[in-house]
C-alpha cells in the first residue's frame, strides 16, 4: 500500500474515503469500506486516514492507498493532500458535516456520497440519526445510494507475526476520554484474582498512557514482561488482541479490534451505551457491560455509569465467555 494519495495510474477511477479517524472509528468503518470495494473494484480507493493505521486499512483488503489525514479530537482536517485529477467518487465517512462535506466537495468530485445536512443543501443523502450505531450508520448511507452493504462485515484476518502473550487476559485500561475510564483500582482488582487463579494477565495503553499503564502494573503486582505501555506497533497490538484469551477494557479501540479478531471480550460502557459503539448484539464472545443513563462523554470524571459496574461484575462477566477459537 502506498503513503500517499497521489494520481493513480493511466485511467483508473479513484475513490476517495474520508475517515481521518481513530482505531476504534476505522474498524467500525470496515463493512462499508468493504461494500465500496465490492461496488467499485475497478477504482482506485484512497483512504484519508492518520498514517499510523495503515497497517490495519491494508489489513482490511479494501483500501489500495493511504492518505495521511487528521486533526485533533474528533475534528475534520483542515485540508487534504490530494494531487492530480479530482475523484471520480468521494465518500464522507467522518461525519454528518457540514465541514467534512466541504472538505470534499472542495476537490471537486465527479460523485458525492454524504449524509444530508441543510447547511450543506447542494448534498442530497440520508438523514441523520444520532442514536444509530455506528457500523449500521454507514452501511444506511451507502445503501440509499444503491451499495449493497453488510455491518456483520468486519472480521480482520489474523495477523501473520506471533503473539507477544499468547492465552493471556489483556487488560486495557485507558480510554480516549475520563469519562469513559474505569478507576485503575478496580482493573487491578481483576487482574489480581485473574493471576490468582494462574492465569497470565498483560496490560497495554496507548502512546500517552505510560503513566497510566505502570501504575496499573504496580498495583496489580505485574512483572515487566507483561507490561506493554507507551504504544505497541498496530502490527504487534492487533497479534496481541488476535491470540489473547480475552479482552478487557473500556469503549475504545482494542474492543472493536477483539470483535474483529473474534477474541472474547467484556467492554466496559458508560457513558455512551452498546447500542451505538458496542460489539454485535447475541454474540456470546462479547460483553457489554451498562447501566445508564448516557451521559458526557466529553466529562472529567468517569461516568456514573460506568461506576456502577462492579470489579465482581466484571469478573464475572469473564468467567462467563467461552474459550476463543485459536
Amino acid at each position: 500500500m502506498s503513503g500517499s494519495g497521489g494520481t493513480g495510474g493511466g485511467d483508473t477511477p479513484r475513490l476517495l474515503v474520508l475517515r481521518a479517524l481513530g482505531l476504534g472509528d476505522l474498524l467500525a468503518g470496515v463493512p462499508a469500506l468493504r461494500a465500496l470495494r465490492r461496488a467499485f473494484p475497478q477504482h482506485e480507493t484512497v483512504l484519508a486516514a492518520p498514517s499510523e493505521l495503515r497497517a490495519l486499512a491494508e489489513a482490511t483488503g479494501a483500501v489500495d492507498r493511504l492518505l495521511p489525514a487528521c486533526a485533533p479530537g474528533r475534528a475534520v482536517p483542515p485540508a487534504l493532500d490530494w494531487t492530480g485529477p479530482p475523484p471520480d467518487l468521494a465518500v464522507d465517512l467522518h461525519g454528518n458535516g457540514p465541514p467534512s462535506h466541504r472538505l470534499l466537495a472542495a476537490l471537486g468530485p465527479g460523485r458525492l456520497f454524504a449524509f444530508a445536512h441543510p447547511r450543506t443543501p447542494g448534498i442530497e443523502g440520508p438523514p441523520w440519526y444520532a442514536d444509530e450505531h455506528e457500523r449500521d450508520r454507514w452501511c444506511r448511507l451507502l445503501r440509499w445510494y444503491g451499495v449493497a452493504a453488510d455491518p456483520a462485515d468486519l472480521r480482520l484476518p489474523r495477523p501473520a507475526g506471533p503473539s507477544p502473550a499468547p492465552g493471556a487476559l489483556v487488560v486495557h485500561p485507558g480510554a480516549g476520554s475520563p469519562a469513559r475510564q474505569w478507576p485503575l483500582d478496580r482493573f487491578a482488582r481483576v487482574a489480581e484474582a485473574v493471576r490468582a487463579r494462574g492465569h497470565r494477565v498483560v496490560v497495554t495503553g496507548g502512546p500517552d498512557e505510560g503513566d497510566l499503564v505502570a501504575t496499573l502494573a504496580k498495583r496489580a503486582r505485574l512483572p515487566d514482561t507483561d507490561v506493554f505501555g507507551g504504544g505497541l506497533p498496530l502490527g504487534r497490538f492487533s497479534a496481541l488482541v488476535a491470540g489473547a484469551r480475552a479482552v478487557l477494557s473500556g469503549d475504545t479501540g482494542i474492543a472493536h479490534l477483539a470483535v474483529a479478531h473474534a477474541t472474547p471480550s467484556v467492554t466496559l460502557f458508560g457513558p455512551i451505551p452498546p447500542s451505538r459503539w458496542g460489539p454485535p448484539p447475541g454474540d456470546p464472545r462479547h460483553t457489554a457491560l451498562w447501566h445508564g443513563p448516557e451521559g458526557d462523554p466529553h466529562a472529567r470524571r468517569p461516568d456514573p455509569a460506568l461506576l456502577r459496574i462492579s470489579t465482581q461484575e466484571a469478573l464475572d462477566a469473564l468467567d462467563a465467555l467461552p474459550e476463543p477459537s485459536h
